[in-house]
Order: structure tokens, then C-alpha cells, then sequence
């Protein structure tokens, strides 16, 4: 038999215990990020081309200049891309709506993350002020795709560690990336914007039934009262307001929706309003998308005037009849950024 092991007192042999197991050490393979203070660790914004305008406006609420970046098309549409500074280590954020020409923009978001990745930044976040596909979040009919599940998908391929967005077509869209999403509201922007109207007896109005919690959270905000529109939609760009649920006669209404595209929807919005007794009628979006004949409704419909974002470039031509009028979100994304890179929080500019 073996010698007995004797504990450090010197006692029987029945009281000896095995020596401890040593397990090798193991190395993590996640590399944590450095102190926002360290000199690898700097703040860098750059920007494609879908809206630069938005992004020279966030630099310069930050302080910063924008990334340089080299960025064009090949004779036959295929993207190009070459950052011209050095970003090794550095905190990177990429400013980039999918506005239209929507697959344009997408991959040359997806190949700017993929060259940033590529060059060795620390960390990459991709600042989507309007998201696209966003609508196609689930399966309504049979063989379709999730589009906006698709684009998640890609996006973090491509290597991004997480994504900021403003007012996302719906919530739930948050769970379609496996990285991190800082959900942004414009509310506080539109919520100031009305209420220095100073609109007598408000009602906030929800354009259908999945947009109302959206206007019930400002009319919370605002004392105001809530209805709804009942509409059925055909088929898409396409919809049929059918009544109005809630009291709107002789009251000043507001109707609260997160994007404008082609204006068929709002503007048939205000029409049962008016038929239903509303004084006048105001409209807020957060993403102008203003696609086809929807400058043209809107300066012919019963509408007052439409609030909306500079999430997606508005050209001064569609902005000529006077009924739309522009918000900026560059200072609430230039404020989350600032949050962002100083790992403080977001959700408190909400609270």
C-alpha cells in the first residue's frame, strides 16, 4: 500500500483527504473593452451616403469631425468602400438609414461594418435612424419571408456588436438581433412640437389598432384624450378607414404614427376625422419615407400640418407646400452615442 497523505496537524490516517484536483487555467476568448477614457478606446463617427446631412449634424453635436471614407459605385451598381483613417481599437459608430434606394444603402451599410470589422475597431455600432424592411416582421400570408428578421441577420454577420434605432415599426423587432439594440423615441420631440400649439380640447388619435400604445403614451404625456381608427387594409400602400372609435367632435385632433410612405393611409386618417366632427386635424411621423404621390396628398388633404424627422433625408421640394414641417433627431442620437461610448445610460434620457 501507498504512504498515507497526514493533514497538516498530524493526525490519523483516516482523516487525510486528497489533494486537490488543478485544473489547468482557461483563457477567455471574449475581449473586454478598455476604459472609455484610454487613448484605444476613441470615439469615431462616420457615415455612408443615405443621409450624411443627419450625420454631420450628430459629429457636430458631439464635437467631432466625421470618419473620412471613401464611398462609390462601379459602372455596374456594385458598392465600394475604403475607410481612410487608421480605427484600430477605436469605438466606432456608423451612421447609415435603410432609406430608399433601400438595398443600396443596406449593403453598403453591411460593407462599411464589414471593413471596420476588418480593420480592427474595438467595437462597431450601427446606427440605423430608420430601419428598413421593418414592416415585413412576421408571416401574414403563406410563403413569405420575415424580411425584417433578415436583416438583423445580416447585420450582424457583417460584424456589428450593436445597433441604435429610432421608433422601429414595432418593438418586438428589438429580438430579432442576438447583439444588443438602444431603442430610441422620438416622442420627446413631437411632444414639445405640440405643445406649443397649444391645441384646444386634444385628442390623440392612433391611425390602427397596433399604434395604440404609441398615442396613448402621449396622451398621458399631454392630458390629452385617446380614439382610434377602425381601418382595413386591401392590400399594401392601400387602406380603408372604416369609423372612428372614441368622441372627436369639435375637438383639435393629432394623429400619432411612426412612418408616412405613400400618405393614403393618413390622409383618409384625417378625412374620417373631419367627417366626424374634428375641429382641425394635425399629423406626426417619425420617418417621412414620402414615397410616390404622398407630397402631394398631404398638400391637398384636410391636414394642418405634418411633423416629422430628419431620419430620412427630406428634400427642400418635397418640403415646399408648407403643410410639412422637419424635427431634428441628430441631438437624441448624438446624446446616446455620448451614452454609449461612456457605457452610462440609455433609457434614462425616457424616464
Amino acid at each position: 500500500m501507498g504512504a498515507a497523505t497526514l493533514s497538516a496537524g498530524g493526525g490519523d490516517d483516516s482523516a487525510a483527504q486528497p489533494a486537490p484536483l488543478k485544473l489547468p487555467a482557461m483563457r477567455s476568448t471574449h475581449r473586454p473593452l478598455p476604459n472609455a477614457g484610454s487613448v484605444s478606446y476613441q470615439l469615431k463617427i462616420f457615415s455612408g451616403r443615405a443621409n450624411r446631412p443627419l450625420a454631420e449634424s450628430v459629429a457636430h453635436f458631439l464635437g467631432q469631425p466625421l470618419g473620412q471614407m471613401e464611398l462609390y459605385n462601379f459602372s455596374d451598381g456594385e458598392n465600394y468602400c475604403q475607410i481612410k483613417e487608421n480605427v484600430r481599437g477605436g469605438d466606432v459608430f456608423v451612421i447609415q438609414p435603410s432609406c430608399q434606394p433601400v438595398n443600396d444603402n443596406l449593403m453598403e451599410l453591411l460593407l462599411m461594418i464589414d471593413a471596420f470589422k476588418r480593420s480592427s475597431a474595438q467595437r462597431i455600432t450601427a446606427v440605423i435612424p430608420y430601419y428598413g424592411y421593418a414592416r415585413q416582421d412576421r408571416k401574414d400570408k403563406p410563403r413569405v419571408p420575415i424580411s425584417a428578421k433578415l436583416a438583423a441577420d445580416l447585420l450582424t454577420a457583417a460584424g456589428a456588436h450593436r445597433v441604435l434605432c429610432v421608433d422601429l415599426h414595432v418593438p418586438q423587432i428589438q429580438g430579432f438581433f442576438d447583439i444588443p439594440v438602444d431603442h430610441l423615441f422620438a416622442a420627446p420631440l413631437f411632444v414639445s412640437s405640440i405643445s406649443k400649439l397649444n391645441l384646444p380640447d386634444l385628442t390623440m388619435v392612433s391611425p390602427d389598432a397596433g399604434g395604440v400604445e404609441r398615442a396613448r403614451a402621449y396622451a398621458k404625456r399631454l392630458g390629452a384624450q385617446l380614439a382610434i381608427l377602425d381601418k382595413r387594409r386591401e392590400k399594401a400602400n392601400e387602406s380603408e378607414v372604416l369609423h372612428v372609435i372614441g368622441d372627436v367632435h369639435g375637438r383639435s385632433c393629432f394623429i400619432v404614427d411612426d412612418m408616412v410612405d405613400t400618405a393614403g393611409t393618413l390622409v383618409k386618417a384625417a378625412e374620417a376625422l373631419k367627417k366626424a366632427g374634428a375641429r382641425e386635424v394635425y399629423a406626426s411621423a417619425t420617418h417621412a419615407v414620402l414615397s410616390g404621390p404622398a407630397v402631394e396628398r398631404i398638400q391637398n388633404s384636410v391636414l394642418s400640418r405634418v411633423f416629422v424627422t430628419d431620419s430620412i433625408p427630406l428634400t427642400e421640394e418635397k418640403r415646399a407646400g408648407g403643410k410639412i414641417e422637419r424635427l431634428s433627431v441628430a441631438p437624441l442620437i448624438g446624446e446616446a452615442i455620448k451614452r454609449i461610448h461612456e457605457e452610462s445610460s440609455v433609457s434614462s434620457l425616457f424616464v
